[in-house]
């Protein structure tokens, strides 16, 4: 009993902490505004979902809002940015720098989320020495003992889903702690290496299903 408990906390806390970027996102636009004050029910309206909700994800952070005024919108924005721990600059070495791989290379957003990459790899000889985005391609073969030296906790894996167990197994023995994993390969990895998988065919297989049933009319939508 006890240990279910504990799971739908975890699974609770999961869920939480996915809807919390979007508050993140909206609350900086509010911000921008000149939005001093928030409630969860302006909140809740235009990200549409129900206020109780968000008085729980927000409650999660520690912060606590003022009667009949809500939420002090920088205070808030700073309290989702700790809990999420992006705050704090995160250093990560990308692995793979094809098509994929490059553009996350050159996403600046990723700056306001306290995430850095520091260094990229690839195996290609045509890649390798390059400057891509501002980062010199370094060889594969580096990034192990480079992990090592620099104390990196953190890997984003962007190669074929071919070379995708090696990579990890590389970053894992230098000591990197959790793997974003753009690859389609699923990873056999020491359960102590915490793994992300942005599973895109999945993602596009829900939204294809979901424009099918839009098109396809009230008797489809049923099924």
């Amino acid at each position: 009993m006890f240990r279910v408990e504990l799971e739908k906390e975890r699974v609770g806390s999961l869920a939480t902490v996915r809807r919390l970027p979007a508050y993140l996102h909206l609350l900086k636009q509010l911000n921008a505004d000149g939005r001093e004050f928030v409630s969860s029910t302006h909140i809740g309206r235009d990200l549409k979902l129900q206020p109780d909700q968000v008085r729980k994800d927000i409650a999660s952070t520690g912060i606590v809002g003022k009667p009949k005024s809500g939420y002090h919108v920088p205070a808030l924005i700073h309290a989702i940015e700790t809990f999420l721990r992006w705050d704090n600059n995160t250093d990560a070495f990308l692995a793979g720098v094809g098509n994929l791989g490059s553009a996350l290379l050159g996403y600046k957003g990723f700056e306001d989320y306290g995430l850095s990459i520091v260094s990229a790899f690839d195996s290609s000889p045509a890649k390798v020495g390059k400057v891509i985005h501002g980062r010199q391609i370094l060889h594969m073969s580096k990034l192990r003992n480079l992990a090592e030296r620099m104390h990196i906790h953190l890997g984003i894996i962007a190669v074929p889903a071919e070379s995708a167990q090696e990579v990890a197994d590389a970053m894992a023995s230098a000591g990197i702690a959790a793997i974003w994993n753009f690859s389609p390969a699923g990873l056999n990895l020491p359960e102590n290496v915490i793994v992300e998988n942005i599973d895109l065919a999945s993602s596009l297989a829900v939204l294809s299903r979901k424009l099918a049933i839009r098109l396809s009319g009230p008797a489809e939508a049923d099924l």
